[in-house]
């Protein structure tokens, strides 16, 4: 039976993006499952009490799973959490809806977006969109610093 995903073939270590990063050790295909973003379930009520919705420190291991439920991986997160930002990115980050329906259920998997060689980092567009009005002073705060030609120097993305 073949391997859900391919977490045989990545680690965790210091990146030149920001703090640690992961990276691939084997190589990786366009299209590949590469890991299971997993952490503690809470509403989005629970999450803006527990992180007092802070938004001023730029550093998060929060993802919205869906309407109803947040992935903290603060707490039971695993490598997945390590992931950095990417302007111009190789993996994409997607949500697996419960086929039952139920949103509990509802999963994150990083998937490759292109082939990814052994050493390069894995990264994916984080694509924060905050409630507050994006000040130069937000921007700042959530800056890009992943070295892309393409890099728009903020992982906030414009508001729709």
């Amino acid at each position: 039976m073949a391997k859900p995903y391919a977490e045989d073939k990545i680690e965790r270590r210091r990146s030149a993006i920001h703090g640690n990063g992961v990276f691939a050790t084997a190589p990786i295909r366009k299209g590949e499952l590469i890991v299971q973003y997993k952490g503690r379930l809470v509403t989005h009520a629970e999450a803006d009490k527990q992180h007092g919705g802070d938004v001023a420190s730029g550093h998060t291991f929060l993802f919205t799973l869906n309407d109803s439920w947040i992935i903290d991986a603060n707490v039971r997160g695993n490598i997945a959490r390590w992931l950095n930002h990417s302007c111009a990115p190789n993996c994409e980050a997607l949500v697996h809806e419960d086929e039952g329906g139920d949103p509990r259920k509802d999963r994150v998997i990083i998937e490759a977006l292109r082939s990814i060689k052994p050493g390069e980092e894995l990264t994916y567009d984080y694509g924060i969109v905050l409630d507050e009005r994006h000040t130069t002073v937000l921007k700042r705060i959530w800056g890009c610093r992943c070295g892309s030609p393409r890099c728009t120097g903020t992982m906030l993305k414009p508001k729709r």
